[in-house]
């Protein structure tokens, strides 16, 4: 019988205080996370290692390679090579489910995941999106909880409606999120019928070294095309692989699906002033503001092989830059490109880079040696740098070309507001403006036929929740709610 007391503090696992669970240490409030971070890598070391051999999110997946065709001039921007007007690279997408296991059906009510691996002459390039522009939350410290909170009971196993508001409602940061979700993009037709986001802001480097921020689209020529609830929960039970098999059976029969790569380009100086916090992963830029750019298209016309070798195995993680590319300071980025490579050693191994999937296409010299299953290797050089027998070794110094500029104490804060920015507004402009009658109508309905099981506290302030993004939609919601049981009995509470 287990002796735990809910009512402890939080701790580390060596039973030290936390100082906090919600906000990661920074320079600065808008400033890089920090390595020496005990409590940030602990939470999300511990959390890589919770699933084995299967990812933690985004288990349930299949993919195809291809290649993506630049088209446009955006040599003003960056000096990527993949991104210069004719460059062709091969590459390897996967899409996938966030919260289903392994063997989940595709088509439960998800975000999907959207991940690109592209085969450059100067390393790999991994763009690691979504469906969406956004995401649930704005800082990493938060996404183990968030993870756990879609996934099951510690008790039962079961998944719960109760535990996922409870967490939704508690960060309210995670409505625009949500309204994304409970709207159309929460069950796509097929992966062929849905586009994909880089959602994290990026930085790109021009050869004069001029800086700019860049955000990722990518927009199917398919058409966007969405399932009911009816035909989405029809189609978990008939085939629950319909998704992989829509994409595999496309590419066999020589009906290759393409995406328009564009891209949105924010100069450098106006992230400090723009109306939003153009790195706060919950947030958009608006298109008036700053109109898509387009750079090429990508095509899938290859399916693999071996699906364990080639899709199970395949290890995606937005630290693999080029040069011409750098990160910016959005803190979920941060986290992740820390998180993902940790996640890929635990659950492929250390030298899960050298994997044929995994690897560049151009020759490798690093100065990582040994580890499970290694199989290329330097021979009997040198395994050290500084050396004086001739093996090559960087001791650059200075400022990075893909870098920028912060100053600040050590502090555990959110973000610096800027002039607009609210956890609510963008999801209200969503739910009002870019959702028709009917599918605000089908919203409705979807977000209200999830609370049957939701208990109190939690459901009334997923009413409220819904009233603070759009006061006539949460009213809605809440009577299509209380409609299901009949009088004025809420749902789920208790009485």
């Amino acid at each position: 019988m287990s002796t735990f007391d809910p009512n402890l503090p939080s701790t580390g696992e060596a039973g030290a205080p936390r100082e906090s669970d919600a906000h990661s240490l920074s320079v600065g409030a808008n400033g890089p996370l920090l390595l020496h971070d005990v409590n940030l890598v602990e939470k999300l070391a511990r959390f890589d290692r919770e699933r084995i051999p299967e990812r933690s999110p985004h288990a349930k997946g299949s993919g195809a390679f291809g290649e993506l065709r630049v088209t446009e001039d955006v040599s003003k921007y960056t000096k990527a090579k993949l991104f210069q007007k004719g460059a062709k690279t091969p590459m390897l997408a996967r899409f996938s489910t966030v919260a289903g296991e392994l063997g989940s059906p595709d088509t439960w009510r998800d975000v999907r995941g959207f991940a690109l691996k592209f085969y450059t002459e100067e390393g790999n390039y991994d763009i690691v999106g979504n469906n969406t522009p956004i995401f649930f939350l704005r800082d990493p410290m938060k996404f183990p909880d968030f993870i756990h909170s879609q996934k099951r009971l510690p008790d039962s196993g079961l998944r719960d409606a109760t535990m996922q508001w409870d967490f939704w409602t508690l960060s309210p940061e995670s409505a625009h999120q949500v309204a994304y979700l409970m709207g159309p993009r929460g069950l796509p037709k097929t992966w062929r019928h849905m586009n994909g986001y880089s959602s994290h802001t990026y930085m790109w480097v021009n050869e004069a070294g001029e800086k700019s921020w860049v955000k990722y689209h990518f927009h199917t020529q398919q058409g966007v095309e969405y399932l009911s609830n009816e035909e989405a929960t029809r189609i978990a039970g008939e085939d629950a692989d319909a998704h992989r098999k829509d994409l595999f059976d496309a590419i066999k029969n020589g009906e290759f699906p393409k995406w328009d790569v564009s891209v949105q380009i924010m100069p450098y100086e106006d992230a400090k002033t723009y109306r939003f916090n153009p790195f706060d992963l919950t947030k958009t830029w608006s298109k008036k503001d700053y109109p898509l750019i387009r750079v090429g298209e990508f095509e899938l016309n290859q399916n693999p092989v071996n699906h364990f070798a080639q899709i199970e195995q395949a290890a995606f993680s937005p630290s693999n830059l080029v040069p011409g590319i750098g990160f910016s300071p959005d803190k979920m980025l941060l986290g992740r490109v820390f998180s993902y490579p940790d996640a890929q050693r635990n659950r492929l191994g250390t030298n899960y880079n050298q994997l044929p999937v995994n690897r560049p296409v151009n020759d490798v010299n690093t100065y990582s040696k040994e580890g499970a299953m290694e199989f290329f290797h330097s021979g009997d050089a040198p395994v050290y740098a500084p050396n004086s027998f001739g093996r090559a070794y960087q001791d650059e110094q200075g400022p990075v070309d893909n870098g920028w500029e912060s100053d600040g104490e050590m502090v555990r804060a959110a973000y610096t507001l800027h002039a607009e920015d609210d956890d609510f507004g963008q999801a209200g402009t969503l739910v009002r403006e870019v959702f028709s009658d009917e599918e605000r109508e089908e919203f409705v309905k979807t977000v209200a036929g999830t609370l049957d099981s939701v208990v109190e506290p939690v459901l009334s302030r997923v009413f409220e929740y819904w009233k603070r993004v759009d006061q006539e939609i949460g009213e809605r919601i809440e009577k299509a709610a209380k409609a299901k049981t009949g009088a004025d009995e809420v749902p789920g509470s208790i009485q």
